[in-house]
Order: structure tokens, then C-alpha cells, then sequence
């Protein structure tokens, strides 16, 4: 099944369960829609979840090598301890591999364990951090700043839930990322120091040994302090449908897991009341548009670049879904080759724009060289130029006209004789 690329402003309201969570943002993974969004542009704590970012720079090194090997410093134990943060018990000195390193930062959340990768692929902690806050803003991430690798609570650090999507989304697409971040068990080699040692997900909603599990749920990643509350990165995928689900601020009751119950609740809702709709067929005409400067035709067919398929609710009445063009021009002018992009076009749902799309010709139109250079002419004889010279001229023949006429009369004046009265009288004294 064919796709399309859109951004959705539409989302829903889930009925039957409350979300716990403050912040929250449900994503089809398929189309980039919007199924439920609560806050998600509010900036919060990003507590754990800061650890994607981390372990992303990690895989993206060009130190990272998966079977070298990284000893535990004191240093690092020096800034882990008294922290807080859950940690791993490796020893100063003792060796694990990068991968190693990898699944103790992403699936175990140890916090020791993300300093040694800051100070392992960034030179130092102040560096990698830096690292952070470039990849953050490459990636666009517009509401996201960093201020340690672990994601203790700083005043300095913080994320939203879409700018959270956009990373994890960025992050999935990386193999080794992907295939960690969904594992729930692993087993570290024994070490110069240690014997091997087993270590667990934090994520329950793929642990079938607790009451959370959810089968068609993976990764991503979870996160928890006081101030963040419990946060939870997930994806699910069931019969063809794929989505991602980000909460932020669920309640951090020790005895209830918001974070664990909201994901459910949300997944199941979705995957039982969503369904893809093909809205509009690359192979139908959407519309007609005017051509000028062609002898061939004079309108073209305008098609959806790609047919679009949105994820709607299962009992959306599709009458209501409209598709409003929006062309570059009023007309095209030849030639046009089939596949330009002469427009676009709103796809309309309950009133509400779901997406958007590119229109394209469906047609090769040639030009008319007769055409064409008729236009040129008239452009020529129509330009602010050419005004101006009509303009000119007219001035001149006016004042052609002007002195003429004046001419005119003044040889009309030297023609005239000067009448003298006849006086009969003097005639007569004559006599």
C-alpha cells in the first residue's frame, strides 16, 4: 500500500478511558497523522527519554565500533554518585563492548553507563552535550535543550511530546537503535571482572512477566523523576498498522503505572476504531485547468501526485470528505509535461484539512510557436515601455498640431489688407 507524506492537524477524543498523563501525542507511523494530542507542544522534563539522543550520537560516531572495547572510570562513578539515577555496578576498570554499552544506556536506562558513552564518543561530558543541542537543532527540534546525557533534572533541560516524535522517529531508523530498544532481555559477556549478567527492559508494555504486557507493543524508551513524572516513548504495530504513542507527566503512583495503562488504553482504542481510507486515487482527475499558447487542447486533467490514504475513524462518513485545488496560476501555459506540479490540494475531512498534497499534469501539452510569438507581440505592444512611447508620441503629434495651427494664422494675418471707409464727402470738395 501506497502512502502519502502529510502533516495532520486533526486529532480525536478517546471516550471510555481517561488519559493520565499531561502531556501526551498518538502518531500513525504509516501516514505522520495525528490521532490524539494533548500539550504536545508544551515544553516538560524529558527525565530518561533524554537517553535516545544520547545513544542516537553514539551509533551515528565514527568511533563507534560494536565489538570495542570502554573501561569504567572513576571519574564517571564520581558524577553519577549521589545522583539518583539507576546504575549498572560496573566496576573502575572493567571492560564491556560499545553494542554492550549500547543495551545498558537505551534498554536499561543506567546512568552511569550514558556518562561513559558522553565521555567515550564526546571527548568530554560538556562536549557531548554540546553534541546534543547540534543534533537537536539539525534534527529541528525547536523546543528541546539538553544539559547532561542522562536526563537528571536540570532547569536547563527539557523537550516536548511532538519534538520527542520527531527524535524517536529520526532514531528508529537506525538498525541497531531499533533492535535494542524493542529486545527485553539481554545478556552481557562476562567481563575482565565480572561474570555475565542478565539485564531486563524497562519498558513492562513488552515484558510478558508483568501485568502490563502488551503484546503488540516495542520499545522505546522509558523515563521517571520527581519533577518529569513517568514518561514512556512506545510503538505498536497490529495487522498493518503501525503507531507511536509519547507521555509525558503520568502520576508516579509506586502501585500504578499511568505511563504502562495510558499506552494500552490509547493502542487499543485506535487500532479498534481507525482504519485506512483511500481518499484520492492518483488514477482520477481532480481537476481541470485552463492552457494557453497550445493549439493541442486548452485545459489539462490536474491528478494527486500519490494517491492518499488517511487513517479515519471506521465509521467516517466519506461524503464529507472534500478535496479543495489550489493552482500556482489561474492558467498554465505550454508546454507542460506530465508529472509537473501545477498545484495543490487540501483533503478536507469533517471540515478539518487532514493532509495535503501536490497537484501534477496528467498530460504532455506542446506550445504553439504561432501562439507564442503572437503573445511576445502583443507583450511588446502592451508593455509599460511601449506606453510610454504611445504616450510620446501623442505629445509630439499634439504639439505638431499646436504649432501648425499657429503657423497658420499668423501667415493667415500677414495676408490680411487694412479696409479704409470710402468718404463720399471728400470726393465731392474735390469737384
Amino acid at each position: 500500500m501506497a502512502f502519502s507524506c502529510c502533516t495532520v492537524a486533526l486529532a480525536y477524543e478517546p471516550s471510555g478511558f481517561t488519559v493520565n498523563a499531561k502531556n501526551a501525542l498518538l502518531v500513525s507511523m504509516d501516514t505522520g497523522e495525528v490521532l490524539y494530542s494533548k500539550k504536545e507542544n508544551q515544553k516538560v522534563y524529558p527525565a530518561s527519554i533524554t537517553k535516545i539522543m544520547s545513544v542516537t550520537l553514539m551509533l551515528e560516531s565514527n568511533m563507534y565500533n560494536p565489538d570495542a572495547k570502554v573501561a569504567m572510570t572513576k571519574e564517571v562513578l564520581k558524577l553519577i554518585s549521589g545522583t539518583g539515577s539507576s546504575v549498572s555496578n560496573l566496576k573502575v576498570g572493567e571492560e564491556i563492548t560499545h553494542l554492550d554499552l549500547v543495551y545498558l544506556v537505551l534498554m536499561s536506562s543506567f546512568g552511569d553507563c550514558a556518562y561513559l558513552a558522553a565521555v567515550t564518543f564526546g571527548g568530554s561530558v560538556d562536549n557531548f552535550v554540546d553534541m546534543m543541542n547540534e543534533k537537536a537543532k539539525k534534527l529541528g527540534l525547536k523546543n528541546t535543550h539538553y544539559t547532561n546525557p542522562v536526563g537528571l533534572h536540570e532547569a536547563g533541560t527539557y523537550t516536548t511530546a511532538y519534538d520527542t516524535y520527531k527524535l524517536a522517529s529520526y532514531a528508529l531508523k537506525n538498525s541497531t537503535f531499533k533492535k535494542v530498544c524493542e529486545s527485553t532481555r539481554y545478556t552481557v559477556p562476562a567481563t575482565n571482572m565480572s561474570g555475565a549478567r542478565t539485564i531486563s527492559t524497562t519498558n513492562f508494555l513488552q515484558d510478558n512477566t508483568t501485568n502490563y504486557y502488551y503484546s503488540y507493543a516495542k520499545g522505546v524508551k522509558t523515563g521517571y523523576t520527581d519533577e518529569a513524572g513517568r514518561c514512556l516513548v512506545s510503538t505498536a504495530s497490529y495487522n498493518g498498522y503501525n503507531y507511536m504513542c509519547i507521555l509525558f507527566g503520568c502520576p508516579p503512583n509506586a502501585g500504578i503505572r499511568y505511563e504502562f495503562i495510558d499506552s494500552k488504553n490509547l493502542y487499543r482504542w485506535v487500532f479498534n476504531n481507525f482504519e485506512f481510507k483511500d481518499v484520492a486515487d492518483d488514477d482520477t482527475p481532480i481537476y481541470e485547468m485552463p492552457v494557453e499558447l497550445s493549439l493541442q487542447t486548452d485545459f489539462i486533467s490536474l491528478y494527486v501526485e500519490k494517491s492518499f490514504v488517511s487513517v479515519l475513524p471506521k465509521d467516517a462518513d466519506e461524503s464529507t470528505i472534500t478535496i479543495r485545488p489550489h493552482t500556482k496560476s489561474k492558467t498554465a501555459d505550454a508546454p507542460i509535461k506530465k508529472g509537473d506540479i501545477l498545484g495543490t490540494a487540501d483533503i478536507i475531512y469533517a471540515e478539518n484539512v487532514i493532509g495535503t498534497v501536490n497537484l501534477v499534469s496528467g498530460e504532455n501539452v506542446k506550445r504553439s510557436t504561432i501562439l507564442y510569438i503572437w503573445r511576445a507581440v502583443k507583450n511588446v505592444l502592451s508593455s509599460v515601455y511601449m506606453k510610454i512611447l504611445y504616450i510620446l508620441a501623442a505629445v509630439v503629434i499634439i504639439i505638431f498640431i499646436i504649432a501648425v495651427v499657429k503657423m497658420n494664422s499668423g501667415r493667415a494675418n500677414k495676408r490680411k489688407v487694412k479696409y479704409i471707409p470710402y468718404d463720399e464727402t471728400k470726393e465731392n470738395r474735390k469737384r
